[in-house]
């Protein structure tokens, strides 16, 4: 529901799932995989959505489409069909649809993790018009920050779950409480020093041992700079490619011009000289998108790095002394 320039989002249900063959391979469970990725955008589930839909407004439930949620874990989202499933409901329900994601590894830890996401009318634009190339990004000044719109988010219980909690009726304490004894005198008062500390310390806090989501998190750190060197190394390929090709092009060029040049001195008709783009194909330039993509998504494991490294940080400089080797006198 939009309430006022805010997004309510008061229900929610999964699409069906993907039934997997019989013959359970390799490649057929990255099939499976790919079809649940795009299932937000299939016809079928548009079907069964339109369906669910119609059925929550006949029990009187909010039904307006408002976007649609995914799971991730450590942060990995940030792909060619989040894009893809985000674009297909901004473009044909809504401009205001949002993408909620449900990170599982950081709620585990006991703290309900909840993004909510939108492309941005800069990246709509250019992704209609298909338009990753160096020269257009440089004139458009796009940058990879600029794919997705975080937006802020506020999480409430719905006013019949709230009517609920407060009709769960309390149970009465069995054990009789007796009333504080009261002091004649201050030296009457019990002595502190048997009283428990308010700030009683923590050992558990103490703990030398890394995060094991800081491990796995810095894991996907390198392999999204892998897959980065990766679209790297392609795009140089392709420069390397286009100036051999525009080398033999300047090549050819100079060559017909001198032919030309001893025509016209025997007054013989001149040669065309634009028969090169019909014997010289240019290579066709890769797209940068998935290359934004993988910046983006090194920014997010980053960003986690730098959240989990927090605390074991701290713990590694007060132990330090005892770290490091004793230097010799």
């Amino acid at each position: 529901m939009d309430a006022k320039s805010t997004l309510e989002i008061t229900n929610s249900f999964p699409f069906p799932a993907v039934e997997s063959p019989s013959t359970d391979t390799y490649h057929d469970s990255n099939t499976i995989s790919q079809l649940a990725a795009a299932a937000p955008r299939s016809k079928a589930n548009g079907i069964y959505q339109n369906e669910m839909i119609k059925k929550l407004r006949e029990v009187n439930v909010d039904a307006n489409n408002v976007g649609w949620y995914t799971s991730a874990n450590l942060g990995n989202f940030i792909n060619m069909n989040m894009i893809e499933n985000q674009y297909h409901y901004q473009k044909e329900l809504n401009e205001r649809t949002v993408a909620l994601v449900h990170d599982v590894s950081r709620s585990s830890q006991g703290s309900l993790s909840l993004r909510a996401y939108r492309l941005s009318p800069a990246f709509m634009l250019a992704y209609k018009e298909n338009k990753f190339t160096v020269e257009s990004l440089q004139k458009s000044s796009f940058r990879y920050q600029d794919i997705l719109q975080e937006l802020p988010l506020q999480i409430h219980n719905s006013h019949l779950l709230t009517s609920f909690l407060h009709t769960i009726p309390t149970t009465p304490s069995t054990t009789t409480t007796t009333p504080p004894k009261i002091p004649n005198s201050l030296s009457e008062l019990p002595p502190t020093h048997n009283l428990p500390s308010p700030l009683h310390p923590n050992l558990s806090t103490l703990t030398l041992s890394i995060d094991p989501f800081l491990s796995q998190t810095s894991d996907l750190l390198l392999e999204a700079i892998e897959s980065h060197h990766t679209e790297l190394n392609n795009h140089q390929y392709y420069q390397r490619s286009l100036a051999r090709e525009q080398a033999k092009i300047t090549a050819w060029q100079q060559k017909r011009k001198a032919e030309n040049a001893s025509r016209v001195l025997t007054k013989q008709s001149p040669l065309p000289e634009d028969e090169w783009q019909r014997l010289f194909k240019l290579p066709t330039e890769p797209s940068r998108l998935e290359g934004m993509l993988n910046s983006r998504q090194v920014e997010q494991y980053a960003r986690q790095v730098d959240g989990f490294a927090a605390g074991v940080t701290g713990k590694m400089f007060a132990v330090r002394s005892n770290l490091l080797p004793e230097k010799m006198e």
